[in-house]
């Protein structure tokens, strides 16, 4: 394998038009959780897939599932070296509100060194580092270092839900050593940092119901309990004044950290400050005795997404709404359970609800904590490429958000996940005005044709099976 030179050359050259490649798929207005934009996913699947064979991988498909396709493609070469398993995602977060946006969300434009569009960031610019990486191996060695394949869902911002059984269904076609992903920010465009653990996350609807119908405030306010009203108590109920949710048996399975590692934290992951000013906020809250980033991410939370009760529409309307539904969503830290957590919050709400009203839960999403092992192979790689991409030495963060697919790919493929992120904390992912620093697109292409370099040194155990003739990957559809 002839050294990297030529590889980061062509990407240097090209460097223009990966940009205008990354506006034409930031486009598509690929929201999984609209309806309405069905046929635009299906339509970002098929330019994904045919880009993927313009570059040169091979066996590419569009996999249809129940709800959005899948994208695939390999390259498999090398049959003595590691298999890598880039999984990404195409789709993205609705655009709403609209009003917020200065330009138009899918029409990306570039102002100074950042691009704005919805899902530049996430996760269509950093999905498509890896995809410009590969190219450049090809375009010039012709060859890659080690064996890839390439699997972009288009569900992960809507729940993922087709996308284990699709796992476990052809779990031997997907064989690979090691699992790679770039779906998160790092500390700074001079800070890049490996992610070795994330939150598992429960996503809840409670819904109060107390009336048959809307009754009249002026005839009835002060003789009935509004159910809005009621909602509004039991959700202030969820918390204490230190800040600890108030779930009976909530923190009974939380890991502590032990002091070495929270002075880790300390030392390298963002002050308070740095925390507040990328969420522009004025002033901290949450649990007594810990710093905002240990908040964040060794500690659960429990947050308030939404209410939807009463009337909504300009003016006012004398009235008092017969149901009111709250939409929660809980962040979890080994070892808790999204399953059992929902259980104490359901026995907890039916022991507060009040008479003459009924109260229901209903559970949308499960995602179990993950920790990555900082002493794999791959995550030694990792370091080296991005010390070589961006030219500083990372650091190991922790991270508060949730990423289902790294417990999928461990507990379904056997399987751990690099988890190298190019996005930055200012990024604005899922909100208006959504952008991707392009000093850190092109230091993610070098840092991902550094990354592939070097698990091509290496040797891994083998932790899967390599797939056999009756399931090579053009049969996955099926």
């Amino acid at each position: 394998m002839k050294g990297a030179h030529r590889v980061l050359a062509f990407a240097a050259a090209n460097r223009c038009r990966f940009v205008e490649e990354l506006r034409a798929f930031i486009r598509f207005p690929s929201v999984s959780a609209q309806p309405a934009h069905a046929s635009d996913l299906k339509r970002c699947a098929t330019w994904l897939a045919d880009h993927l064979s313009k570059i040169g991988l091979q066996r590419i498909n569009v996999i249809p599932t129940k709800g959005h396709p899948l994208v695939y493609g390999e390259w498999m070469g090398r049959r003595a070296r590691p298999t890598v398993l880039i999984y990404g995602h195409y789709d993205v977060q609705p655009a709403e509100p609209l009003g917020e946006w200065r330009a138009s969300p899918f029409e990306p434009i570039v102002r100074g060194d950042d691009i704005y569009g919805r899902g530049a960031a996430d996760d269509k610019g950093q999905l498509f580092a890896h995809v410009k990486a590969i190219e450049c191996f090809l375009r010039t060695a012709g060859e890659l270092p080690v064996n890839v394949r390439c699997l972009f869902e288009g569900e992960e911002e809507s729940g993922s839900t087709n996308f284990d059984p699709f796992l476990r269904r052809h779990r031997k076609a997907l064989a690979a050593d090691v699992a790679l992903m770039s779906d998160m920010a790092i500390l700074g465009p001079d800070r890049p940092a490996i992610t070795y653990s994330m939150r598992g996350a429960l996503s809840l609807e409670l819904e109060v119901r107390g009336l048959r119908s809307d009754l009249h405030s002026g005839n009835f306010g002060g003789a009935v309990r509004n159910p809005l009203q009621v909602l509004c108590e039991i959700l202030t109920s969820l918390h204490g004044a230190d800040g600890r949710i108030r779930v009976p048996g909530f923190y009974d399975r939380v890991r502590e950290c032990s002091l070495r590692e929270r002075g880790y934290m300390r030392r390298y992951g963002p002050s308070d400050s740095e925390v507040l000013q990328n969420a522009g906020a004025e002033c901290g809250w949450g649990e007594r005795g810990f710093s905002l980033y240990e908040r964040m991410t060794i500690r659960p939370s429990l947050t308030l997404n939404g209410i939807v009760g009463g009337y909504q529409g300009e003016g006012g309307k004398a009235v008092i709404p017969a149901h009111a539904t709250g939409k929660l969503n809980f962040r979890l830290v080994p070892d808790q359970d999204p399953h059992e957590i929902e259980a104490l919050f359901r026995e907890y709400i039916v022991r507060i609800t009040p008479p003459g009203i009924r109260s229901e839960v209903r559970g949308t999403s499960y995602a179990k904590p993950a920790l990555v092992p900082r002493d794999h192979p791959a995550i030694r790689a990792a370091a080296v490429a991005y010390r070589l991409g961006f030219g500083a030495e990372p650091v190991f963060l922790r991270v508060g958000g949730s990423l289902p697919v790294v417990n999928s790919f461990q507990e379904i493929l056997g399987i751990a996940t690099v988890l190298m992120g190019f996005a930055l904390p200012d990024d604005r992912l899922h909100g208006p005005n959504e952008k991707f620093h392009l000093p850190n697109f092109f230091n993610g292409i070098a840092t991902s044709i550094f990354f592939l370099r070097e698990m091509g040194k290496i040797s891994l155990p083998r932790s899967g099976e390599r797939a056999c003739a009756c399931e090579r990957p053009e049969a996955l559809a099926r």
